[in-house]
């Protein structure tokens, strides 16, 4: 119980925290005009969203990675015995990683050579594929990482050299299947949020303490983050964040051996990149039609005649749903 208490503790630490320093981070992103650039074939009502200072993930991961270095210094250093701190070290040089990669993809949107599109799709993909392999073989050979939990049964699944480019895949899919999610105000983040507690719950449960107090704590800066970034939006997380998020996400299923239940909790984000992908088959194998009538998902129902508010809270009440089967699923 101390440990729950605890956790929700540095969630509401990790919230105020954001909060507070929200205000200035927008006064220098707006100073540095540092603003969204919308697809000219998103929805028209898009337009009014031109110019939202983005990048916006600096708001979260910056408390993030001092909230839980402080929390974690005596462990990190190897002080107390066992060294279970260390165990917050990889989701956090992670969302480092990725929050880098996803910058210098927002910037060459901006003001790059590449304004309006940002880094070439095949360049980002390399990027995130040699990061993914790393973290793997980091997971697999260094942490020791359960290989594979299923529900039914009682003991871990073993996987052998095949959890490196698995547990790879992983991470590169969760990564982009959050960038896709990040389309309307407050949506990847309430989902991104919602999916991490879930996994924070099951870290909890297998008392790995120290990660499910990051978990926790990232989802109080989300939270933060939110106050921000929901309808009418402030400012957006850009790729800084969702590309960040997306892995770190992966990064703490992979950890806790749960990762199937990614399926589970992880829907909106999983059925968003799927969205894109049959989009894309579907266009090339009939010529040019289109089997939904824009991709990502969120922008279908919205062409639907859906509100932007309506599509955020019900696929964030699908999202909830889902995350709370995902934890009994784990337990069975």
């Amino acid at each position: 119980m101390r440990d729950i208490a605890l956790s929700l503790s540095l969630a509401a630490l990790s919230f105020i925290m954001t909060a507070i320093w929200g205000g200035p981070l927008l006064r220098i992103l707006r100073h540095y005009k540092i603003g969204k650039i919308i697809r000219v074939e998103e929805p028209g009502h898009h337009g009014v969203k031109m110019g939202t200072p983005t990048m916006g993930g600096v708001m979260f991961i910056l408390p993030v990675l001092l909230l839980s270095g402080l929390l974690n210094a005596v462990a990190l250093i190897g002080v107390t015995t066992g060294g279970v701190g260390r165990s917050i070290l990889l989701p956090m040089a992670v969302m480092v990683a990725f929050a880098i990669l996803g910058a210098v993809d927002d910037w060459e949107g901006i003001h790059g050579k590449r304004k309006g599109d940002g880094m070439r799709a095949r360049t980002k993909f390399m990027f995130q594929a040699a990061l993914a392999l790393v973290i793997a073989y980091i997971l697999k050979y260094v942490f020791d990482a359960p290989d594979l939990y299923l529900p039914g049964f009682f003991f871990e699944i073993e996987i052998g050299w095949l959890y490196v480019p698995i547990a790879a895949f992983i991470i590169i899919a969760e990564s982009n299947a959050v960038n896709f999610t990040d389309g309307l105000d407050g949506l990847a983040g309430l989902i991104a949020a919602t999916a991490i507690a879930a996994f924070g719950g099951i870290a909890l449960i297998q008392e790995q303490v120290y990660l499910a107090r990051f978990c926790f704590i990232l989802v109080g800066a989300l939270f933060g983050f939110l106050w921000f970034n929901v309808h009418p939006a402030e400012l957006f997380m850009g790729d800084t964040g969702s590309l960040s998020l997306g892995a770190v996400l992966a990064v703490v299923a992979l950890m806790t051996g749960q990762w199937p239940m990614l399926l589970v909790i992880g829907i909106i984000p999983l059925s968003e990149m799927l969205s894109v992908v049959i989009q894309i088959a579907y266009f090339r194998w009939t010529g040019g039609k289109r089997f939904f009538k824009m991709a990502p998902i969120h922008l279908h129902f919205e062409l639907l005649g859906w509100s932007e508010t309506q599509v955020v809270q019900r696929f964030w009440l699908i999202g909830l749903m889902s995350a709370l089967i995902g934890i009994g699923l784990s337990q069975v």
